[in-house]
């Protein structure tokens, strides 16, 4: 499991393994240090191991935002694989701060997605011509290439198939060649991650925009994600409204970028931002513990205590030094499972997390955010513990099940 690394996300072979993998791994058996010497002394490093690999593999829990960004993908994808006579398929765009989890989420989104897919057709592709063999891929995921054209893009989309590319083709025989893998893969979702390089000053990232619109119309949805989407130009400059907590768009201007086109990026798109935990109200807190609570049923020490993570003074301190980013909270805690095994003290609190540098003690915040107060309120009610869940959709949302 540690040395057989993973294939890129990026091919059909990666993409497939994540899919296939992703929260199957079994934590360690919870044992205290009065157990531990039961453990046979051969056996003990590869305990520890096992332990070290199930404390640096956190769960993917259903917070309130991960949850917004399923929601709004199952919709989405659910309506444009029923649609039979709208030319073009509207997509999505989770944009979020560094650390806030939006390929996570997305990428579980998508994967619980192609799972339905292939079960609703009993694994096969609807849309295969008769006698043919091509994969079938419901989902492709494709990472923005850097200073990307739109060669590049096509290149980066037929590399998911493993599809050979002549170094002669002309864009409009990739766009070809692109529209031809999607359509004989059987293809319905598209996610474009890292879609953020594209700055929109540069006539071959205005290409690729103009490009990505064209797939729209291939009954495929594309699913964007990218850090700051707004300001990035491709939904036109919006501003952010720290009283709604919403990306707003200024007035229409003519002439902006290729003429109107930007607004038709706009309109096409429904654009999620993707938010960290917060600590004000009541209901916010209460979903900080129950994340912390997730962890804390997750991590395996052997002087591990209830409460260790959702008790006294600790989630406020973890919420200062994190800001309730969720990739900095996650990378906080791992380090400090590290530390705590390495020095034999087996437990997590504030003094052992002091030793632990982040790169930013504080998070990337949005425009014009206030900062973290520092009179946080006590946490609230403590829950019951968790396990790590996968998370599926259904009627009512993506719902979860034991990775076990």
């Amino acid at each position: 499991m540690i040395l057989g690394g993973h294939p890129p996300r990026d091919t059909y072979v990666g993409w497939q393994h994540f899919r296939a993998h992703c929260g199957l791994l079994v934590p360690a058996p919870v044992i205290s240090l009065q157990q531990w010497p039961i453990i046979p002394e051969s056996r003990r490093a590869d305990f520890d191991l096992y332990r070290q690999l199930t404390n640096a593999n956190l769960p993917l829990q259903d917070t309130p935002m991960h949850d917004q960004v399923g929601k709004l993908i199952r919709r989405r994808l659910r309506g444009n694989t029923m649609k039979q006579d709208d030319p073009t398929r509207p997509g999505v765009m989770v944009s979020g701060w560094g650390n806030y989890g939006k390929t996570a989420s997305v990428c579980s989104a998508g994967a619980a997605f192609e799972e339905q897919w292939l079960e609703l057709h009993s694994y096969l592709n609807p849309g295969a011509l008769p006698g043919a063999r091509d994969l079938h891929a419901p989902v492709v995921y494709v990472s923005t290439p850097v200073t990307a054209t739109p060669k590049s893009l096509c290149a980066s989309i037929l590399g998911f198939f493993h599809a050979p590319v002549r170094k002669s083709a002309t864009l409009p025989e990739l766009v070809r060649q692109v529209s031809d893998s999607l359509h004989d893969h059987g293809v319905k979702a598209l996610i474009l991650d890292d879609i953020s390089r594209l700055r929109m000053h540069r006539a071959d990232d205005q290409d690729v925009l103009d490009l990505m619109r064209a797939f729209m119309s291939l009954d495929v949805t594309l699913i964007l994600t990218g850090v700051n989407i707004p300001g990035i130009g491709l939904l036109r400059e919006a501003k952010w409204n720290k009283r709604t907590r919403q990306w707003e768009m200024p007035p229409l201007e003519s002439t902006r970028i290729h003429g109107l086109e930007i607004t038709q990026t706009e309109h096409r798109f429904e654009l999620i931002e993707l938010d960290r935990f917060r600590y004000t109200t009541p209901k916010q807190i209460q979903a900080f513990v129950n994340h912390l609570n997730g962890i804390e049923g997750h991590l395996r020490l052997l002087k591990a205590k209830e409460g260790m993570l959702t008790g006294g003074t600790m989630p406020e301190y973890l919420m200062r030094r994190t800001g309730g980013v969720v990739g900095l909270l996650g990378r906080l805690l791992e380090d400090g499972t590290q530390e705590a095994m390495e020095s034999g003290k087996e437990l997590i609190d504030e003094s052992l997390l002091d030793e632990i540098v982040l790169r930013r003690d504080e998070p990337t915040q949005p425009p014009d955010e206030p900062g973290i107060p520092a009179d946080l309120p006590t946490a609230i009610n403590k829950p019951q513990a968790k396990r790590p869940r996968n998370t599926t959709f259904d009627d009512h949302g993506p719902t979860a099940h034991t990775g076990a």
